[in-house]
Order: structure tokens, then sequence, then C-alpha cells
């Protein structure tokens, strides 16, 4: 499971699975090769990267390249959460309805067009074609406020699937699939872990402090406890949120990000391998 949280949340995962595969290539291997993949927004391109075929280090070695391909959005993720607070402020609302007047503020956002967004998640990816094996992505409907799970059979090409889980509101341009325009997975759940409900346990990948609080629902540390399997969240430490800085949509934190993962998946392997048996 891979959680959503902008630039530096993808640094950070890739990174934690890297430092894992420092301590114990094994745990690693176990996690890599998992049968089923979630990813929620900014997890949605860790779902799909590791699930490419490239080596893990390939993919570490991009998050700490000099040179990206990422784009600043011009907007931090306090002007985010102001969207999302202001959308949600009306009283005697379903959850969906909330999430549809959100969706109705992304889509009048000034951003960059989607064609540019569209090539940026692109090169984000080493495939575009969904691998054999479950990955499922998560987005929600703008018109419904309804999330939808897209994987290899929804007939989504797996390039738009991510781009739509992360079509941040606000941030980025919803993105149209057919006749339906999508945003942000994780605008309800970072991590929407009752999709992996058909398994009995999950690892999920939280790049948030697991105090940090939440505006949607009882949050990730709640979700985790309430799973009906085994699950374990691994939430960022002082050292990644220190790294994430005041703006994880800001690419310049990517690199940082990646080697306070590394260094925090390294503390980290000793209790996933404990956790997975191995």
């Amino acid at each position: 499971m891979f959680g959503g949280g902008g630039v530096a949340g993808i640094a950070w995962e890739i990174g934690i699975l890297r430092g894992i595969a420092d301590e114990s290539p094994e745990v690693a291997r176990r996690l890599l090769d998992s049968e089923v993949l979630v990813g929620t927004s900014a997890g949605s391109a860790v779902a799909a990267q590791v699930s490419s075929g490239t080596a893990l280090e390939d993919l570490f070695t991009r998050q700490v390249a000099e040179t990206s391909a990422e784009l600043d959005p011009g907007v931090g993720v306090d002007q985010v959460t102001a969207l999302f607070l202001a959308a949600m402020a009306a009283p005697d609302t379903t959850a969906a309805q909330k999430r549809q007047r959100i969706g109705a503020m992304a889509s009048t956002a000034e951003t960059v067009a989607g064609p540019i967004r569209h090539e940026v998640i692109a090169r984000r990816l080493p495939s575009h074609e969904w691998p054999d094996r479950a990955v499922r992505i998560t987005a929600i409907d703008i018109a419904t406020g309804e999330r939808v799970v897209f994987h290899r059979d929804s007939g989504v090409e797996l390039v738009d699937a991510v781009a739509a889980s992360c079509a941040v509101p606000g941030a980025w341009p919803p993105v149209r699939i057919g006749h339906r325009r999508y945003m942000d997975g994780g605008i309800g759940s970072s991590i929407n872990l009752d999709v992996a409900g058909d398994c009995e346990l999950a690892v999920v990948l939280v790049p948030m402090a697991a105090s940090a609080p939440s505006l949607f629902g009882p949050g990730p540390a709640a979700e985790i406890a309430a799973f009906a399997g085994r699950a374990l969240g691994v939430f960022a430490d002082d050292d990644a949120v220190a790294a994430f800085g005041t703006n994880p949509l800001d690419p310049r934190c990517r690199v940082a990000s990646a080697v306070a993962g590394r260094a925090q998946g390294r503390r980290e392997a000793a209790r996933v391998e404990g956790f997975l048996g191995v």
C-alpha cells in the first residue's frame, strides 16, 4: 500500500523500499513482489513504478538525480488545504457532496494545461503498460464525488489512471478519461486501505507523521487499526517530515525526501521483517 504525499511522498516511499533492501533484500523482494499493490495519489506513481520491472536501485537513482521532469505547481499545501476547507464548510452535506464541491473548485482553478501535466506523469513512469498482477489505483469522479478504482481491466491507460490519482485539486488539472473527469484519489483517504480489503495482511507506507491531522475521515492510523486483516503502518519519522519541508508538492524536496526515506527504511527493516515473518 502506497499513500499520497506529493513528490516528497514518491521520493520517500522509494527511499523506504531502498533502505529496507539495504538491510534485508528478502524483505524488500517480498514487498516489491506483493500480489496486490494499491496506490493513492503519489502512491499510484510508486505502485506503477515498482511493478514496472525496473530495478529498485534505478528507481532510487531517478529520485536523487539532479534534474527531473517534475514541475512546480506554483501553489503550496496551505493553499490547497484552504480550498478543501472552503469546499467542506457547508453544513449537512455528505462526504460525496463535499468532494463534489472540491471537484467544482478544481475544475475552475488556474493550473498548467492538461497535456503538459500528462507528459510529466508519462515521464514519471518507467512503463506505460499495466503489469500482469493486481495494481489498484484510486481517483475521485469530480461530478459524483465518488471514488473509483482503476486496474488493468478498467479499459483505462496506466498513465491516465496515475495522472487522475495524482490530480491534486487547485494544483493540477482534473484528468478527463472518456466522458468523465477525475481528481486526486486522496480526497477522502490518503491510503484507501479498504481497497485491499480482500488481503489478509498489508504493509502501508504513509508519507506523513502518524499524528498528522486528517481533513477527511479518521485518518491513516485509524484506518490501519481498523483493518480486518493484519496491517503494519510505516509513517514518516521526524527526519523525513523535516525533509519534506513546508510544501511536499515542490520538486526541490525530492532528493532530501528520498535520502531521508532510505535512512528510515534501514531502521524499519527489522520491524517489517518481523511483521512479514521472513
